[in-house]
């Protein structure tokens, strides 16, 4: 499935690669950097930074959701354990009465 939606992805993003290969500058103000590169590399290239800085932003603001979702199975471990403890206390005890009983 994941084949239907990445390949024409990338096949437009080939057919733009070969179609924007007219060099550009790229500089950087306060800096006197020039870098001359094809326009596709230069658009890709942001666009992938771009990319990159989102998919932090939303991983970063995912941490507190992630912590409590672990806090919460941490919890219910804990409380699945104690319930298995009662329920082998019941069992116990209703064995120990059926044996007191058929004495």
């Amino acid at each position: 499935m994941r084949w239907i939606v990445f390949l024409p992805f990338a096949a437009l993003v080939v057919l733009f690669a070969l179609s924007n290969r007219q060099p550009v500058e790229l500089r950087l103000w306060p800096f006197d950097l020039v870098w001359q590169a094809p326009l596709s590399i230069a658009v890709l290239g942001a666009s992938a930074v771009a990319f990159l800085v989102g998919a932090g932003i939303v991983w970063v603001s995912g941490m507190p959701q992630r912590s409590r979702s672990r806090a919460s199975i941490r919890k219910a471990e804990g409380l699945q354990r104690e319930l298995d403890a009662a329920r082998a206390r019941d069992r116990a005890a209703a064995a120990d009465r059926l044996a007191g009983t058929t004495s």
